[in-house]
């Protein structure tokens, strides 16, 4: 990605660094990389899509931009805004901090993801049931991924790992599709994650999240969903009074697979 080391440059430049789990400082959050390089491509697309016999975009291309692109304006609200030393952390400090009337990025952030959930899928033509179901399964992503993000790629191997089993046990492509243009620049965002030259930022690893949900609702039929929300729904529920990163650890398969491409 050609624009990868500009955006990084202009997050160091700018002062915009963070310093991740081992106290060093990086370019965060990377994640911004990715609207830079999709609004562009998104020209000669639309004006092949509009003057061409072409159908560029899939049907539900709308769906997963009006989602992706939200959920990529409320990560970066999180990141520039929500960082002050003593924010609440989880569901149950930022639920505790709204009943006292304080309203937290965390909040907007939660909220927000909901309602651009119902609206994402709203369009999908699903009945009553489903659409609530595809909503929660978008929401419980999007925030399952920001969980995961507490070291280098670990974001970035689970939406992987993720992708290959949708693709592989649904054997087709079209959702891939669906969410390609968005997926790429977030990749590559990752991959610099992974290696230690930057972070995503909630802007990245939420956004990896939303795509992963949306894979997910374009991929598996209602019961596949229904499964998946309750994964999610367990992940979010044991982040909340255990620590994913010490179970990480606990676990030798997934120590293995969490250190693996990261510089010693």
């Amino acid at each position: 990605m050609l624009l990868a080391p500009g955006v990084l440059r202009l997050l160091r430049d700018g002062g915009h660094t963070r310093a991740n789990y081992r106290a060093r400082e990086l370019p965060c959050p990377l994640g911004v990389l990715v609207p830079a390089a999709v609004a562009p491509a998104l020209i000669p697309l639309a004006l092949v899509q509009q003057l061409a016999p072409a159908a560029v975009f899939e049907p539900h291309a709308l769906a997963v931009a009006v989602y992706a692109f939200g959920v990529l304006g409320l990560g970066l609200l999180d990141d520039t805004l929500g960082s002050a030393p003593g924010q609440p952390r989880g569901i149950a400090g930022h639920g505790a901090a709204l009943l006292r009337g304080q309203v937290t990025t965390g909040t907007l952030k939660a909220l927000g993801a909901v309602g651009l959930a119902l609206y994402a899928t709203s369009g999908l033509g699903l009945s009553h049931a489903r659409w609530l179901l595809a909503a929660g399964v978008l929401a419980l992503a999007t925030n399952a991924f920001n969980l995961l993000d507490l070291r280098p790629g670990r974001a970035l191997k689970a939406f992987v790992l993720l992708g290959i089993g949708l693709t592989a046990g649904a054997r087709e492509l079209r959702p891939l599709w669906s969410v390609g243009l968005f997926a790429a620049p977030a990749l590559v965002a990752g991959v610099y994650d992974l290696r230690e030259r930057a972070m995503l930022g909630d802007t990245g690893a939420g956004l990896l999240g939303a795509l992963a949900g949306l894979w997910i609702v374009l991929t598996l039929s209602g019961l596949g969903q229904l499964v998946a929300l309750l994964i999610l729904l367990i992940i979010t529920l044991y982040a909340e009074i255990r620590s994913i990163s010490a179970l990480v650890e606990r676990v030798p398969a997934l120590r293995e697979l969490d250190s693996w491409g990261r510089p010693s």
